[in-house]
């Protein structure tokens, strides 16, 4: 499989719009981004490919990149930055299987697949398909499992899409307090995507500080949401991942430290 980051960043990107910190200004000077996240997920052996997220960028991504418009789509959860650019649908598709899962939220009281039903019940073209978490299911020539993590107070999931014996695992938006059968689906992957939204250091910025502290106190988690750049690497090493790539990356991170690999930037191919 192709695999191609169309979006790196977080909600508002990298380099974030009025924002003149040294890494944004330092990405604009080189021509970096981080645009809102998405990924293009091409399978050489039926010509097919598969979008992950609907990024608000989705127009910008297709243009600056050497990709296929998707023959399908995945919505890991219900945040604008990964399903809002699905309304981009509306006279670029003539038929585009979208597919989410379908636990009820208890917050929401409804499940993903159904929140993208009913936003988007004005898109004909767009057919939502319920999936069972841990259930594999079958689209693009790919074998795909929403694999549930944790993103409070919402109902947020990983993936794992696997093909001819390559494996891509995507935590989606999610602390590090993946459980036990999360990991074991997650793990082993031949490239992880992680959710690496700043590093530890930060965590002495936000109200609620961090968690999932690791032996030595550094936390693995910002605040209760995502992952600090550390507990990324620990959970890529928990998981046995052959390569990793950080994405879901904030403008926050020290200008020397926001562009040094592992950090991934927009554009990147990766074949597996």
């Amino acid at each position: 499989m192709r695999v191609t980051l169309l979006g790196t960043g977080d909600t508002t990107g990298t380099p974030t719009v009025g924002c003149d910190c040294e890494t944004c200004t330092y990405a604009r000077e080189n021509g970096i981004e981080r645009s809102r996240f998405s990924v293009h997920v091409e399978n050489p052996s039926t010509g097919e490919s598969l979008l992950v997220d609907f990024s608000p960028d989705f127009r910008a991504q297709f243009l600056a990149q050497d990709v296929t418009l998707p023959d399908a789509g995945i919505v890991t959860h219900v945040h604008f930055d990964h399903l809002d650019g699905l309304g981009n649908a509306y006279r670029l598709f003539s038929d585009l299987p979208v597919y989410a899962a379908d636990e009820t939220d208890p917050v929401l009281d409804r499940s993903v697949a159904e929140t993208v039903r009913e936003k988007y019940d004005y898109l004909e073209r767009v057919r939502v398909h319920d999936e069972t978490p841990y259930e594999p299911f079958s689209t693009c020539g790919f074998e795909v499992t929403f694999v549930p993590v944790d993103h409070p107070p919402l109902r947020c999931y990983g993936l794992t899409i696997e093909s001819e014996g390559a494996k891509l695992s995507l935590t989606g938006d999610t602390s590090y307090g993946i459980d036990e059968r999360a990991r074991a689906a997650l793990s082993e992957p031949d490239l992880l995507l992680a959710d690496a939204i700043v590093p530890a250091s930060l965590c002495e910025h936000h109200p609620a500080g961090g968690t999932h502290h690791d032996s030595t106190g550094v936390p693995r988690t910002f605040g209760s949401k995502h992952m600090t750049r550390e507990g990324a690497l620990a959970l890529a090493d928990d998981l046995g991942a052959a390569e990793t790539r950080l994405v879901h990356v904030a403008h926050y991170y020290p200008v020397e430290e926001a562009f040094v690999e592992p950090l991934a930037v927009d554009g990147e191919h990766h074949l597996l």
